[in-house]
């Protein structure tokens, strides 16, 4: 053990990933090995070091005291080798990558189209992928397993190996349509007057303005549960729903009115998520910068005008 040169470097490099996947199969996919060649390459760490280092334990695999006591120096000495190295980040121009992006759909639609065409500009062979959305548990989830590299919701406080960062902050306003009969002299009786629309992706009709309402000894109507915030504009057209809507996702359209809640709406901060595998990658990070740059710019640039009748 301590001749370096009867020892493969590459399996240490195999070993940091098995630590943090805890999971043959995955820790391959994210190496690009095949599952036996890492799990011939588990036993040859095994062998290595006298110590089974990662245990079956129910569905998964758990890290021996040795593999624990382990983690931190060998982390700390591939970060050392990678900085001897000194390998010059590939140039954006000819990068040729698929970045796989989980994100909701109503920051999604007003993202998208801009990404593609910065991207076009400054890294032209970098595709953006969005996947699916199934909520912030999922993503997060997919994130950890290598199967997305950036995730951009209202997310939990997450832990290394997952990294986040604030995108944005938001904020609630009230929408309908233009003429309804709660526009002109709107107020929280009116408001609470007519029907309203609640966006949940799990069908649930009470959120946490409920909450609030309730301490007040007050109560809404709910006309309708949807799924997606984008559903919701054209089910305001020619009925008396109201609906309370992040303020990104309003157009500057003549046929609504929109109004500041009458008491006070709790907003949200949008989050961008990533895995340690992906803090060095230029493209990775390229893309996540991109995407900051421009929904603070989507903010600034697009301020929602409340249309007074």
């Amino acid at each position: 053990m301590n001749d370096l040169r009867r020892v493969d470097l590459n399996l240490l490099v195999v070993l940091d990933t098995l630590l943090e996947e805890a999971h043959v199969t995955r820790a391959a996919r994210r190496l690009g090995l095949s599952q036996p060649a890492a799990s011939n390459a588990l036993e040859r760490l095994r062998h290595l070091f006298d110590d089974p280092l990662l245990e079956r334990e129910g569905g998964r695999l758990r890290p021996t005291p040795r593999a624990e006591a382990l983690r931190t120096p060998l982390r700390d000495a591939l970060g050392a080798m990678r900085g001897v190295l000194q390998l010059p980040p590939p140039s954006l121009g000819n990068a040729r990558r698929v970045v796989r992006i989980l994100i909701a759909d109503a920051p999604a639609t007003a993202l998208v189209a801009k990404l593609r065409a910065a991207l076009a500009v400054t890294a032209p062979g970098v595709t953006p992928a969005l996947l699916p959305w199934a909520g912030a548990s999922d993503a997060l989830t997919r994130l950890s397993r290598a199967e997305a590299d950036l995730v951009a919701s209202i997310l939990p406080v997450v832990e290394p190996p997952l990294r986040q960062r604030a995108l944005l902050e938001e904020h609630y306003l009230v929408v309908m349509r233009r003429g309804h009969p709660a526009a002109a002299e709107f107020d929280l009786a009116r408001w609470l007057a007519f029907p309203h629309v609640v966006v949940s992706g799990h069908g649930a009709t009470e959120t946490a303005l409920d909450t609030v309402l309730a301490r007040r000894g007050l109560s809404r109507r709910v006309g309708v549960v949807v799924p997606s915030f984008l559903m919701v504009l054209p089910l305001l057209a020619g009925s008396d729903l109201i609906a309370a809507l992040p303020s990104r996702c309003i157009p500057a359209d003549p046929s609504l009115a929109v109004r500041n809640p009458p008491l006070r709406m709790e907003g949200f901060r949008l989050d961008l998520a990533w895995h340690d595998r992906s803090g060095n990658d230029p493209v990775v990070t390229h893309v996540a910068d991109t995407i900051g740059a421009l929904l603070s710019e989507e903010g600034a640039e697009n301020p929602i005008a409340l249309t007074q009748e």
